[in-house]
């Protein structure tokens, strides 16, 4: 399918895309697999983030929302959180920060007393032509929003965590076929996806999980947000499915991980890409 032209500023905003993104909010229904966890998801303002924190809320789990500064979004998350009747906690702010990665998990535990889950998820992208275009400010970010973060959340998590907690890591089908113009990002990816796979092996003594997704192009606001018009409008055409996934049919997968179900997986990609296979 043809998307519309649109662009917008990063990180984008839901309520402007065209058409509004499917996080699951009709259509996702619980049964009680998460219930009684504790869930901290970054980038859970929109996307993939904000699908995962619906669903996890539906399976019974309260919910902290890491974002960058998009209230909107992120209240209309929280909303969400709080009509499935689990408690939603709002967290503001930079996760390039190590020192905001830090207070993230400790509100976090502050205000729910445990913490069963991290999704590390947030990340930055821009889309460029040449290596020449990409700033050395540009790629140090991607990097610490991206691949630094997640070693710092889940190094200021792991105190808080008792045999059966689960980590994931959004990767993404670019961890091992690069799209060209987003270099910097496809990296960060790559970098996921091996992090996740030694946290496997250095947690499972202390029964930690530890498992990574791998999103083909799903409809979120990183993408008007960060590509040019004409990729926007053909984005997703090309897997074999023939169009872009919906951060709805995401969240299936990380219930699955963050879940007593998955207790034998660890160290695992799965795959969530319209067809595209990854190694």
């Amino acid at each position: 399918m043809a998307f519309p032209e649109q662009q917008q500023q990063p990180p984008g905003s839901t309520e402007a895309m065209d058409p509004r993104p499917d996080h699951g909010e009709e259509s996702y229904r619980g049964s009680g697999r998460l219930a009684g966890k504790v869930a901290l998801i970054t980038g859970a303002d929109s996307g993939i983030g904000k699908a995962v924190a619906i669903a996890y809320a539906r399976e019974g789990a309260d919910v902290a929302i890491s974002y960058l500064d998009e209230h909107d979004d992120a209240e209309d998350t929280a909303r969400w959180v709080r009509e499935a009747g689990r408690k939603a906690l709002l967290l503001p702010g930079d996760l390039a920060d190590p020192a905001q990665c830090r207070e993230v998990v400790s509100r976090t535990v502050d205000e729910f007393g445990r913490l069963d889950v991290l999704v590390s998820n947030a990340a930055y992208q821009m889309s460029h032509e040449t290596v020449e275009e990409i700033s050395d400010e540009e790629w140090d970010h991607t990097i610490a929003t991206n691949i630094s973060a997640f070693f710092h959340l889940v190094k200021a998590s792991l105190p808080h965590m008792s045999a059966g907690a689960s980590i994931i890591g959004s990767s993404s089908v670019n961890s091992d076929s690069p799209s060209p113009a987003l270099m910097p990002y496809a990296a960060t990816k790559a970098a996921i996806a091996n992090m996740t796979a030694s946290l496997a092996q250095l947690l499972g003594d202390r029964g930690i999980r530890a498992n990574s997704v791998a999103p083909g192009p799903i409809w979120t606001p990183l993408i008007p947000s960060t590509m040019p018009v004409e990729k926007v409008k053909a984005f997703g055409d090309d897997t074999p499915l023939g169009r872009a996934g919906q951060p709805a049919e995401l969240a299936p997968a990380y219930v699955l991980l963050a879940s007593d179900e998955a207790s034998y997986m660890s160290g695992a990609r799965i795959a969530v890409t319209g067809g595209r296979p990854i190694l």
